[in-house]
């Protein structure tokens, strides 16, 4: 629990989406819910059904959501990628585009998704960092609106439906040089530099690898030339990537599952036939497991050059 700090200043904000600009002088005197996201994230993803349905449950008491996107990724950085994801997670509460990191610089803050609750005075009164404890962050918001009425029912839906926590056992897994492990091509990364890469015989659980030519930068792996492949040996229910086109484009994608076609195991960025389309940057998902889940290899190929990608998740 944080005591008598008011909230930071708004001022860092590049841009602001479905509001003009705000300060935390104009939100004196209304609770405030200050959500911290990136569009790629899947943990935010899974806590945007439960921000959404407090927004419209209370805002006639009193609260104000104020989104903050603070980017993960360069793509990222995009407003029109970021005015994409807010129609699509059909956000209509104000949005600050904080793409130079300044709201979260003066908030301190260090995770997506970060929820802070400032009540009426100005001053923060909770935090938290993460998926969960929506209950006990539904009590703060009517505690600082000062109401009592039976706690929402919230469920969601494709990307933002909870994880089958029981059966993850695959991390979050970086593919650039910068934060990348577990990689499986024989001869390593070379990062950088362009070069050839091929699929072990097999890979262990948690590792992925490359076929194809890629070069390897910083914060994702590049594909230079058609049909280079991504293979991850994973155990969880979905398996997400996040990608973006770059400079080229939609890129089609075939998905195949242990080498064979998806069928009703198929994310929702996929069809029954493991195709799909990169159009942009976002997080796809290409699997979700509709029986007993297990360990399986994923398998993806990018049919044109140009596709880049980030980062595995999982749920």
């Amino acid at each position: 629990m944080v005591t008598r700090l008011h909230m930071p200043s708004l001022g860092g904000a590049t841009e602001w989406l479905n509001s003009g600009q705000l300060s935390s002088a104009d939100l004196r005197g209304q609770v405030v819910l200050v959500d911290f996201w990136t569009l790629t994230c899947i943990n935010w993803l899974r806590t945007a059904p439960y921000v959404r349905a407090w927004w419209r449950a209370y805002r006639d008491d009193g609260l104000v959501v104020i989104g903050v996107h603070t980017p993960e990724f360069s793509f990222e950085h995009e407003v029109d990628g970021v005015r994409r994801a807010t129609k699509e997670r059909e956000i209509d509460y104000p949005v600050a585009v904080d793409s130079d990191f300044g709201i979260w610089t003066a908030f301190d803050n260090h995770y997506w998704p970060a929820l802070y609750f400032v009540d009426a005075e100005g001053i923060i009164r909770d935090q938290h960092f993460g998926e969960g404890r929506y209950e006990h962050s539904e009590r703060v918001i009517q505690g600082l609106l000062g109401v009592d009425r039976p706690l929402l029912s919230v469920e969601g839906l494709g990307v933002e439906a909870q994880a089958d926590w029981a059966h993850l056992r695959s991390p979050e897994t970086y593919l650039g040089s910068d934060r990348g492990t577990a990689f499986a091509s024989p001869g390593g990364s070379a990062a950088g530099r362009l070069r050839a890469y091929e699929l072990p015989e097999r890979l262990s659980s948690n590792h992925w690898a490359l076929s194809g030519e890629w070069r390897v930068g910083g914060e994702s792996v590049v594909l230079a030339r058609a049909g280079g492949r991504i293979a991850y040996r994973f155990h969880a229910r979905d398996a997400h990537l996040v990608l973006s086109p770059g400079a080229r484009g939609p890129i089609p994608f075939r998905v195949l599952l242990d080498g064979e076609a998806p069928g009703p195991s198929h994310g929702v960025d996929v069809d029954e036939a493991g195709r799909g389309v990169l159009g942009e940057g976002r997080m796809y998902q290409l699997v979700r497991q509709h029986d007993r889940v297990r360990d399986r290899t994923l398998e993806i190929t990018f049919l044109e050059a140009g596709a880049e990608a980030y980062s595995f998740t999982f749920g």
